[in-house]
């Protein structure tokens, strides 16, 4: 299940990043091999005597007793499953799958996934009465796979990670409905309208002046109890609650009115205005993303390491590992989760790039694909999750367990020898010297005539005053060359010394998908020590540029993907800096003032005529 998740502001990052994958990685493993280690020690069964301890909770007359194990389980572990939810509703609702045509080829991939690895389980226990455990393979753990993932360190590794990330949230999907439908107690009615009434009453909380995070709470509560009552398994409950949680990109208003607070701060420090200041900006972000950016280091890197080593501690001794290799529930796990994952998920992708009904991504090539869908056989979390759900038999529990454990490290070195193996024999393109994607006028920003036979194109950003210099340069080119030559401009916002680059960016996108990009780019640079949000709705409304719609598309996903798109070009060439200009499609290295660019063109065969001109300014 995804831990981890992208979002698309151009950073090209999970919101743990590939440091934080690392290392919740590490703390899941370093719980998994204590738990071993714990368990098949002198004094290991003190293992399951800690775990069976019972803790009770009592008022007056009434009372309720769980054991720490189902604390972990059915308790923590509605945490993670809240995570996940509010990762579901973010991507359907603002993420990568309200865009079919990128999503295509991740989906098919994910429900490939599902149902491969389910099949082979099914065909190895057809006899064994232990067909109903299907579900114990059908689960990708991403925060395992895209720990792996950094640990493997395979070069440009971005576009491989979205499109994991992207197919993990249907994956998520997938496995949710499963544990909901299929993996419960039987269904008691009246907990159950309980349930559906609270879910009603949780819908509405988002119309709550105050008291929000409160009530969701409780109501959350409320509603583990009721599906714990009714059958259904409470960590569900999670789920629900995110899912009616309201997602959205900030809205104009409220960012310009965290604006005005800020400068009225600015002018008059004093403590009402510092509250104001701290609720407008509260408010400018969804709860959704609030809670996500809140919650999800205590997940990652903690209840995560606690149910690996509450789940993982399978006794080893000989007669269970002989249990195990002749077991076929043990079979059909790791042949489910390693050779499952992997035929679905790279089979589907094959398919429909045949079929045209999918492209991947430049510089993500089937390879790569491969190599991530090997990881995706990493199936702990849910997996060790399901097996006492699916299974009854505690000697078929551990032999699953074992099994589990098995196919998650040969998965990892699957993953790990197809991505090296893969890198060797199909590299990745050239780094740097060529430019990666050609000139396309249906989507590039620039300057000139389509059917130049001179091209310069620029990867920078709006807050970088050589970028701010180099236009000078590239005005005297173009009308050196005149229709001869065309300039593109491509987004490479550098975030750690240009920290409003990511945001002008999306200001120029907005403006240009009114018809004025270069105008809102000229305004850039020229203001380059003033490129606030609220500088930036000025600029718009300084060029009679509909409000709105403005904002609208300022925050939209189509515009952060497009800055993303270009941001992960500039890495498959391994630019480190702006400006960097492409002269004729390969890279320039030296001065770019006018005169070496000017040297540098005609000294470079250009790119084949396309098209028609077209006017300048586009």
């Amino acid at each position: 299940m995804s831990d981890s998740t992208v979002r698309l502001t151009g950073k090209g990052k999970g919101k743990l990043g590939s440091d934080g994958d690392r290392l919740a990685a590490t703390l899941m493993l370093a719980g998994a091999v204590l738990a071993m280690l714990w368990a098949n020690a002198p004094f290991g069964e003190t293992y399951e005597e800690f775990w069976e301890l019972p803790v009770g909770v009592a008022i007056g007359d009434w009372s309720a007793m769980f054991t720490v194990h189902a604390i972990v389980n059915e308790g923590l572990m509605t945490l993670f499953f809240f995570l996940v939810g509010l990762e579901v509703k973010r991507e359907l609702t603002i993420g990568e799958l309200t865009d079919r045509s990128r999503a295509v080829l991740p989906i098919a991939a994910a429900v490939a996934g599902l149902v491969v690895p389910a099949l082979i389980f099914v065909l190895f226990n057809v006899s064994t009465g232990e067909t109903d455990a299907w579900g114990v393979v059908i689960s990708t753990d991403t925060a395992f796979l895209l720990g792996a993932l950094a640990l493997i360190g395979p070069r440009f590794p971005s576009r491989l990670r979205i499109f994991l990330l992207t197919l993990a949230v249907v994956d998520d999907i997938g496995a949710l409905l499963a544990i909901g439908v299929f993996y419960n107690s039987g269904l008691d009615p009246l907990p159950f309208v309980v349930a559906v009434v609270i879910m009603g009453l949780l819908a509405l909380v988002r119309f709550l002046p105050v008291g929000r995070g409160l009530s969701y709470v409780a109501l959350g509560g409320a509603l583990w109890i009721a599906l714990l009552l009714a059958g259904i398994h409470p960590t569900l409950a999670g789920v629900a609650v995110a899912l009616l949680i309201p997602v959205f990109p900030p809205r104009r208003g409220d960012v310009e009115r965290a604006a005005e607070l800020t400068q009225a701060f600015r002018e008059s420090p004093n403590p009402a205005y510092a509250a104001a200041v701290t609720r407008s900006l509260r408010d400018s972000l969804s709860i959704n993303e609030r809670v996500d950016q809140a919650w999800r280091p205590y997940i990652s890197f903690g209840v995560l390491p606690i149910f690996a080593l509450a789940n993982a501690g399978v006794h080893l001794d000989p007669e269970t590992i002989r249990d195990a290799v002749t077991s076929p529930v043990a079979w059909g796990i790791v042949a489910g989760l390693v050779v499952g994952k992997f035929v679905g998920i790279t089979g589907a992708t094959a398919l429909l790039r045949a079929m045209g009904k999918g492209q991947l991504a430049p510089g993500l090539g089937l390879n790569r694909v491969a190599g991530g869908a090997a990881l995706s056989g990493i199936g702990f979390t849910i997996s060790l999750f399901l097996v006492p759900i699916a299974i009854s038999d505690p000697e078929t529990q551990n032999i699953a367990r074992v099994a589990v454990l098995t196919a998650s490290v040969l998965a990892f070195f699957a993953g790990w020898l197809l991505l090296a193996v893969g890198d060797r024999i199909w590299p990745p393109r050239p780094v740097g010297a060529k430019l990666i994607r050609p000139f396309d006028p249906e989507r590039d920003h620039f300057r000139g005539s389509v059917e130049a036979r001179l091209e310069i194109v620029e990867y920078g950003d709006f807050e970088c005053p050589f970028c701010s210099r180099a236009t000078g340069s590239v005005d005297t080119v173009l009308e050196h060359f005149g229709d001869r030559i065309r300039w593109v401009w491509r987004h490479f916002p550098l975030d750690a010394p240009h920290p409003h680059a990511q945001e002008a960016a999306q200001a120029a996108e907005a403006a240009g998908m009114q018809g004025r990009f270069l105008d809102m780019a000229v305004t850039l640079f020229a203001n380059q020590d003033r490129l606030e949000t609220a500088d930036l709705c000025g600029y718009a409304a300084g060029l009679g540029l509909d409000a709105d719609r403005f904002m609208e598309d300022f925050r939209s996903p189509r515009v952060a993907r497009r800055i993303q798109d270009d941001r992960l070009d500039a890495e498959l060439m391994d630019l480190s800096g702006t400006p960097t200009f492409f002269v004729n499609g390969r890279r320039h290295i030296g001065p770019y003032d006018s005169a070496s660019l000017i040297r540098a063109l005609e000294a470079t065969p250009g790119p084949p005529p396309r098209g028609t001109p077209v006017p300048l300014g586009r």
